[in-house]
């Protein structure tokens, strides 16, 4: 089993049997805190990864990193959406009747162009009836 580590390295993680870590858990502390993460195996299957506590922040900061940049990612949309435009739009849409709705989705879906050799999908739709 591999693991690239916080430095971004490659490494081999060895594995070591539950028992054993359950017989030897201060020496496996601190194993892990020098030397890396190991695998705990149960029946020769690996079931948990022992890291130090540094690995552990490592990997929960990228974690939020990730869901900081898409709480970013969607407070810059819904910034987008509030627009008076947008609300114009909105506004009228709900306001429209069925008819004028699906008039303005035929209307949408023909000005745009299809995966079926760039023809409207309007078009290659009304073809393959």
């Amino acid at each position: 089993m591999t693991f690239r580590n916080n430095l971004g390295e490659l490494v081999d993680i060895p594995s070591i049997a539950s028992t054993d870590v359950k017989n030897a858990f201060g020496t496996m502390l601190d194993r892990v805190a020098g030397s890396g993460p190991v695998a705990i195996t149960r029946h020769d299957a690996p079931r948990a990864v022992l890291v130090s506590f540094e690995e552990f922040q490592s990997l929960a900061r990228a974690r939020m990193t990730t869901l900081d940049s898409l709480d970013a990612e969607f407070d810059g949309l819904l910034d987008r959406m509030q627009t008076q435009k947008a609300r114009k739009g909105m506004a009228a849409a709900f306001d429209a009747s069925p008819a004028a709705l699906g008039r303005a989705a035929v209307k949408a879906a023909a000005a745009r162009p299809a995966a079926n050799g760039g023809q409207p999908a309007v078009r290659a739709a009304r073809r393959s009836r």
